[in-house]
């Protein structure tokens, strides 16, 4: 196979530092290779500095070639503005970055292609051709697509957009820097699906850069792992996941199988595994859209489940449900679950009734007023102790429950009780203790802790009745139990890593000794390997501490390790939940079958 792209002895620098030593790559026509590191290892710069696109505070040397092209370091940007787009085209991880905000999307795709192609029938045709695109890339309704701005369009749509314009004009490299990361399972299956369809029909090359390895061996012929700056091991997919001889390969495959030690039942990190023996795996390809596996327990690799938080016995049952796994009728009704807890005198921490939530949309200045049902009849129990986990794909109303469920949004209608208390109806004045109550970790800390504070101040802020010494005990004990140094506390949130960052929201949501601990999405951010630092902190704290625990997740691997039960939402109801291996073992309502399809994965030998 001839190179279509030859890097040799990359090297990028930062004034005296050097962030990427000596990389060397070749692609050849039509191959499909994954760039896997860590968040700091250097992949993106790397691939910033193939679309000539890295920041003048950074310098790059070495060779980077295009077949046919010549030396892309050396080139001016005005040579780049006819490159970028005609033969080297990138998706990007957050398209609504990447979208122009003020131009409605068929405006975009038409824009690629005049400016870089032409088009016979100037700007009518060229707006026809982008119709044409959107549906290529499966947009429902391209035509209306195509006059929405990018706020319009949800997610994963907007990620459709972005690869029909990177492949407007076949190219002959298409780069891919995390466009599924904050994806939902399914969506991401969707897009991954369309990235190899349209690159195997243009001939397109493709680099794809990421940290999940399941993506990797779903897209990729070949891989390379990137640890600091340098290339520690490459190879064919099925060597290298079967095989791997670098002890940080060996890490990375422990982390992303959310592989557990025997002895103490804890997750294994990459900084376990240093020289120890490999894990055995081998890649598998996404599986084609078609009827369910007749074996759905082969969709996961067998994770040991979470053993139960002290006081809730694991034998004692499902939460939920007058049998051990309910799902929800073909007909389309709601369902209530029975409460009598499989005969257990036990008083719900956590009881929805009948919950739902109706919005009033207004499309456009002139639109009519649209009611839009993100909650429709839910109900379930959550004992004292219990680990429960929500996963659903984005829009199917985990996050208006879990608003409800901490008052920060009043339902429609029904009931939710949280240690014996409603919450529904009730004015915020009247909800301090819900707050005592409940506490939550959020998907972004960066987001949700105040940057112009101290951690100290963040952590100790509900604690400001107390003295000063009460408060910095409080801390320190705290920053102890999450792992991090005391000395912590004298340092402001962007001095720290995302999954420090992580650390420091568990300890702030646990400062005033909650009973319950939500985590809606806590870990779907992190590189696999802090996920599986900051998912021990999280599973010790939660059994040290007795807390209930309710775990909303689209990585259905996080919830099989942490939660004993699952509900699986869709369409704002809940269309199956049961214990968590019964419900991924024998998933009985379609949809969630659909969901385990769906995950890309390693699989155990």
């Amino acid at each position: 196979m001839t190179a279509l792209l030859t890097i040799e002895d990359l090297r990028i620098t930062s004034g005296g530092h050097e962030l990427v030593h000596g990389l060397d790559l070749q692609i050849g026509h039509g191959e499909r290779v994954g760039l896997i590191g860590e968040s700091g290892s250097g992949k993106s710069l790397t691939c910033l500095s193939v679309m000539g696109l890295l920041p003048d505070t950074l310098a790059a040397r070495g060779s980077v070639r295009l077949d046919g092209q010549g030396e892309l370091l050396d080139l001016r940007e005005e040579d780049w503005s006819g490159l970028r787009g005609r033969r080297i085209s990138m998706v990007f991880q957050e398209p609504m970055t990447a979208l122009n905000p003020l131009m409605r999307v068929g405006d975009q795709v038409a824009e690629v292609l005049e400016l870089h192609r032409g088009v016979d029938g100037g700007r009518r045709a060229a707006a026809a051709r982008a119709v044409e695109l959107l549906a290529q890339v499966r947009l429902p309704d391209p035509a209306r697509a195509a006059r929405a701005y990018p706020h319009q369009l949800s997610g994963g749509q907007r990620q459709r957009v972005m690869l029909a314009m990177a492949m407007a004009n076949t190219p002959d490299l298409l780069l891919a820097d995390e466009p599924t990361t904050a994806l939902d399972v399914s969506v991401q299956a969707q897009v991954l699906d369309l990235m190899r369809v349209q690159v195997r029909d243009a001939g397109t090359s493709l680099l794809f850069i990421t940290h999940d390895l399941g993506v990797v061996a779903s897209v990729c012929d070949r891989v390379l792992i990137l640890r600091d700056g340098t290339v520690v091991e490459s190879g064919d997919i099925d060597r290298v996941f079967s095989a791997p001889r670098h002890p940080y390969t060996r890490g990375l495959l422990a982390a992303s199988m959310l592989s557990t030690d025997s002895a103490t039942g804890r997750l294994v990190t990459v900084v376990d595994l240093a020289g120890e023996p490999a894990p055995t795996a081998h890649a598998v390809s996404q599986p084609a859209a078609g009827p369910v596996p007749a074996e759905p327990a082969t969709l996961l690799p067998a994770l040991p489940r979470s053993s139960g938080t002290a006081g809730a016995s694991p034998a004692a049952g499902p939460v939920t449900g007058a049998g051990p796994h309910d799902v929800l009728p073909d007909d389309g009704s709601s369902v209530v679950f029975n409460r009598a807890l499989a005969g257990e005198r036990v008083t719900p921490m956590i009881a929805v009734t009948e919950a739902t939530r109706t919005y009033t949309r207004v499309s456009g200045a002139f639109g009519r007023p649209e009611r839009v049902a993100a909650l429709r009849g839910v109900s379930f129990d959550v004992r004292p102790g219990q680990r429960f986990g929500i996963v659903g794909e984005s829009g199917c109303g985990k996050s208006t429950l879990l608003r409800a469920l901490t008052g920060l949004d009043t339902g429609t209608s029904g009931s939710v009780k949280v240690a014996g208390r409603e919450v529904v109806g009730r004015r915020d004045a009247q909800l301090r203790w819900l707050r005592e109550t409940v506490q939550i970790v959020f998907q972004d800390p960066m987001g949700s802790l105040d940057p112009h504070l101290r951690v100290l101040d963040i952590i100790a802020e509900p604690m400001r009745r107390a003295s000063r010494d009460e408060r910095h005990a409080r801390v320190g004990e705290l920053l102890d139990a999450v792992g991090l140094p005391r000395s912590a506390a004298d340092r402001y949130p962007h001095q720290f890593s995302g999954g420090q960052r992580q650390r420091i929201a568990i300890a702030r949501a646990l400062v005033i000794r909650p009973q319950v601990l939500v985590a809606d999405e806590a870990v779907s951010a992190l590189d696999v390997s802090v996920r599986a630092q900051v998912l021990n902190v999280l599973d010790d704290l939660v059994a040290e501490q007795n807390l209930t625990l309710v775990f909303v997740s689209h990585d259905l691997h996080v919830v099989r390790h942490s939660c004993e039960t699952v509900a699986v939402m869709n369409a704002g109801r809940i269309v199956e939940c049961g214990p968590t291996e019964e419900v991924f073992e024998d998933p009985r309502h379609p949809y969630t079958a659909q969901l385990l399809q769906a995950v890309p994965r390693l699989r155990s030998a």
